[in-house]
């Protein structure tokens, strides 16, 4: 049986991560508010920024930023701007 949770990030009610799938307070919070639509969305920008500026993961300040834009993008509504990229036209 899959949980709900209201989803900040799509402000309705969705199917809730199964576990925490990252550390920390920021993680529990993720866990409670963020469902895995939203967090399936955030993995595709999560992916897109680090080929785009080439971040290397093992690098401290790489992964505050991602961290800072996962933020951004999951909880205050923010788009990931993505340079050199145009979504395709529907």
């Amino acid at each position: 049986m899959s949980r709900t949770v209201y989803c900040q990030y799509l402000n309705k009610e969705a199917e809730g991560l199964d576990f925490q799938l990252y550390p920390g307070e920021l993680g529990q919070k993720i866990y409670e508010s963020i469902s895995k639509e939203a967090w399936a969305e955030w993995q595709k920008k999560q992916t897109m920024l680090i080929n785009e500026k080439r971040l290397n993961l093992m690098d401290p300040k790489s992964r505050e930023f991602l961290e800072e834009q996962m933020k951004a993008f999951l909880f205050e509504g923010k788009d990931i701007e993505i340079e050199g990229y145009t979504p395709p036209s529907k």
